[in-house]
């Protein structure tokens, strides 16, 4: 499959005084890599993007291009809840030469069902990239409903979605309505391995960036047919998953990856750095060297 099995969206590397740190993003790049990420997702909400300019995503697109080499694909977060910004930014980034590009359902201005469709084929429409779905209502509060989504599968290049609903019944109702070649990703961690059971071809990762070897064992051990392995390797992780999201992401991920030795950076406001107790608890969960 064109974009593979295990997607990391990206953190975005700051310096001590809150400004992109190109040096540092190279070092996440390249871990990634080496653990097992076959695209990077840039800019996406793991990566900060409603704290990132338009300039200083294009940055990071260039950069992340750049220093991959195509070693991995990478996709661009240019969603938004502008349809026209959102039109603007996924030229700039298929001129950079991105590999795809990655549409959040729009937030706050909340548009219906319809609203939905014709912002997402309007953005499509405007690339011959191809284009993945991002439902995340938890943070967006607007849910795509699996026919919205089945709609748009219609449209050539919208040949992906990452579902972060959590709702596996909505999900099946979406690989049963999208044609062929059309891949669901899983968007929560947690539910990586019950995704890829019921027709789901892998995950957007968090964990990734300090589990990645870990969840492409997972991952290889259920594509292989090694069902019990699989289930035994999830059940392992998911007190690592659940530590990852006790506090609002990407903030508990970036804690445990400095302490593992790639170093992020902090998080911008109005996110903050973990409360002491919060920090002992997760990463409690985690081997420290």
């Amino acid at each position: 499959m064109e974009f593979g099995r295990l997607i990391t969206a990206m953190v975005t590397a700051f310096n001590d005084e809150g400004d992109l740190d190109l040096k540092r993003q190279t070092q996440v790049i390249e871990h990634l890599i080496q653990t097992g990420t076959e695209t990077i997702i840039v800019a996406g909400t793991t990566g900060e993007s409603p704290t990132l300019s338009k300039d200083e995503k294009l940055r990071l697109f260039e950069h992340t291009l750049e220093i991959a080499g195509g070693r991995v694909k990478v996709i661009a977060g240019t969603g938004s809840n502008n349809t026209k910004d959102s039109i603007e930014l996924t030229r700039k980034a298929e001129e950079l030469g991105v590999d795809g590009i990655m549409l959040v359902t729009p937030y706050y201005n909340r548009p219906n069902q319809e609203g939905l469709f014709q912002h997402f084929k309007a953005i499509a429409q405007s690339t011959a990239l191809p284009v993945m779905l991002y439902n995340v209502p938890g943070r967006t509060g607007c849910n795509m409903e699996a026919e919205t989504v089945c709609r748009l599968a219609e449209i050539s290049n919208i040949t992906m979605v990452k579902e972060a609903s959590g709702n596996l019944s909505q999900m099946t109702e979406i690989l049963r309505g999208t044609p062929d070649g059309f891949v669901l990703y899983s968007g929560d961690d947690s539910l990586t391995l019950p995704v890829l059971a019921i027709g789901g071809y892998g995950v957007v990762s968090v964990a990734s960036h300090v589990l990645g070897r870990a969840m492409t064992d997972m991952i290889n051990a259920f594509v292989h047919g090694r069902l019990d392995e699989a289930a035994k390797l999830h059940q392992q992780l998911e007190p690592q998953f659940k530590a990852l999201f006790k506090a609002p992401s990407p903030v508990p991920v970036k804690t445990v990856m400095k302490e593992l030795g790639v170093d992020a950076g902090p998080v911008r406001l109005p996110l903050v750095p973990l409360s002491q107790k919060e920090r002992e608890h997760i990463l409690g969960h985690f081997t420290i060297n």
